[in-house]
């Protein structure tokens, strides 16, 4: 009688994380994986150096199988007709084919990785080739992500603090929108990417704040600020880290220098820079956050501008800012990038407060009334070196500070201090987007505040609007002191437009207390409006709708007009 024989169990593919360099930092998993293991595979360049090997030498044994899997090309060109991508395709073929006869076989695979095999690692490739066939499992290894931490003896991230994780192969614009948003951040796979991601760091002027660390926990380590690297010199096993501020010594002097010398600026003024930054001392101290709290008083005003007294001293630069009606989600990555490089928030009180508290930054707020004074204030501190931003709601060119800051930025001893604009969300393009399109066609945009211009000017400018058939977006349409004015507009609205005619009612956009409403210019009652409120008054050709079984309503403007 035949009897065939039972097939073969397959083997198992186990990808182990070798950790970033030093074999004292190998996992007792690891090695117990490695020992027990049929088969070790590894990686290398064509120089035949396998990093890995290297790593877990003293752990293998004179009758493990190795396999050496080379790569065709890493940094260099190739000529293999489908480029890099192509090449390195080939070779996870090949390379899968390997090893999947030893695992048909029923050998267990031990597939070395630096650092951890599902950190950017070559072992990704050949597990998405196998898993599907063969039974597989990881041993997490210590990252180099991880290393860098005790390799600058300071923490990566804290508190409330986010860690980002980047690939140097990113271009340089989408690199600087990542690096200006993170709150700490490391860069991996260096080399050739090197000079993009100094040149990103410093776009969104975070280069002083970078570290570069080669070969971490290994005896050929070398620490350097990015700014004294040499790009030739860099090769791939190296990062860039921008490390967690809450921990950085040099960013709680900074800290207690800006509260001694806001408090100087202060005391030397007298009353009108007291009205710009009456609570500065509150601010910038609430500014530590959950991080250790910045003590000392022997700052000088050298501490906080980088200088001894009487020497020149860098200019620094003003960034006028928009944070959007609300909220993180409606801030650009533009912004959040000067705000991250910022030693300085200036504006008024409320805008201020939806700055993140962070060592290292001082807050400065004030009245909403004091334009002119914090547009000085925020120059001054400029002047003296110091990375400010003024914060608007919205976008900083519509009714807010970016035309107050250049009046006075234009005056000649504020001229040479670097001004930038960054947009921001407006208010009425936000409340505009919840209900449908309300300024599908040409609007205007007007301020009912008499504050700043008469209130027959308003009147005027609002009555125009009206008669060229315009959707009006008003602004500030009332506040604890202005009460009366929306009943009078409305009033001579209804002049010249149609009772019927679709009023979005809009208050605290993209707040937890956000509410808004469709009336029409008939109904629209002036007692539900006040400063938080943006009201739009859609023209002849504005359509209210409600769609669908849940009675969803829209407002949109067509873009054709009759004529």
């Amino acid at each position: 009688m035949n009897v065939t024989a039972p097939p073969t169990s397959p083997g198992t593919l186990v990808g182990v994380g070798v950790g970033p360099g030093d074999p004292m930092l190998l996992t007792l998993a690891a090695v117990d994986a490695i020992t027990r293991a049929d088969v070790v595979a590894f990686h290398s360049a064509r120089h035949g150096v396998s990093v890995a090997r290297g790593i877990v030498e003293a752990h293998l044994r004179p009758d493990h199988v190795e396999e050496h899997l080379v790569y065709p090309v890493t940094t260099e060109a190739t000529t293999h007709p489908g480029g890099y991508a192509g090449a390195l395709a080939d070779f996870y073929d090949a390379a899968t084919a390997r090893l999947a006869e030893h695992l048909a076989a029923g050998r267990s695979v031990a597939l070395l990785a630096e650092g951890d095999p599902f950190v950017h690692s070559s072992y990704q490739h050949l597990h998405a080739r196998l898993a599907d066939r063969f039974p597989t499992r990881v041993v997490p290894g210590i990252s180099s992500i991880t290393a860098v931490g005790a390799s600058l003896g300071r923490p990566l991230v804290e508190s409330t603090e986010t860690l980002s994780v980047l690939p140097g192969t990113l271009g340089e614009e989408e690199l600087a929108a990542r690096l200006g948003e993170a709150d700490a951040a490391v860069v991996m796979k260096l080399g050739r990417t090197f000079s993009t991601v100094r040149a990103a760091l410093a776009r969104v002027g975070r280069l002083e704040d970078a570290w570069y660390v080669e070969r971490a926990s290994t005896p050929r380590e070398r620490v350097l600020r990015v700014v004294d690297v040499d790009p030739a010199q860099v090769p791939y096993f190296s990062l860039v880290v921008l490390p967690s501020r809450t921990g950085d010594p040099a960013a709680k002097r900074a800290l207690d220098a800006a509260r001694h010398a806001a408090a100087r600026e202060i005391d030397a003024t007298g009353a009108d820079v007291t009205a710009v930054a009456p609570t500065v001392r509150e601010t910038v101290d609430a500014s530590a956050g959950d991080g250790p709290a910045a003590t000392g008083s022997d700052a000088t005003e050298s501490d906080a501008t980088g200088s001894d007294p009487g020497e020149s001293v860098a200019v620094g630069e003003v960034a006028v800012v928009g944070l959007g009606p609300a909220g993180p989600l409606w801030l650009t990555p533009e912004a959040k990038a000067a705000l991250q490089a910022a030693t300085d928030v200036v504006g008024y009180t409320t805008y201020v407060r939806r700055v993140p508290a962070r060592p290292g930054l001082a807050r400065h707020d004030s009245d909403n009334k004091v334009e002119s004074e914090r547009a000085e204030f925020a120059l001054d501190l400029a002047a003296r070196g110091h990375r400010v931003v003024v914060v608007s709601s919205g976008d900083p060119g519509v009714f807010a500070m970016a035309s107050a800051v250049l009046e006075v930025a234009c005056e000649p001893a504020y001229a040479d201090v670097p001004v930038r604009i960054l947009p921001g969300m407006t208010a009425a393009h936000a409340a505009a987007a919840r209900v449908g399109a309300p300024l599908g066609h040409d609007y205007a945009t007007i301020s009912l505040s008499d504050r700043l211009k008469p209130f027959d000017v308003v009147r005027e400018r609002v009555r125009a609007a009206a008669r060229a058939d315009l959707v009006i977006a008003m602004y500030n349409p009332a506040s604890r002191e202005r009460t009366w004015q929306v009943g009078t507009i409305r009033e001579d609205l209804l002049a010249i437009r149609d009772p019927s005619t679709p009023v979005v009612v809009a208050r605290a956009v993209g707040a937890p207390d956000e509410c808004v409403r469709v009336t029409t210019l008939g109904e629209l009652d002036p007692d539900v409006v006040d400063m938080r409120t943006l009201l739009l008054v859609g023209s002849s050709r504005t359509v209210a709708a409600r769609r669908g079984s849940n009675g969803q309503d829209v407002v949109y403007t067509p873009r054709r007009y009759p004529g």
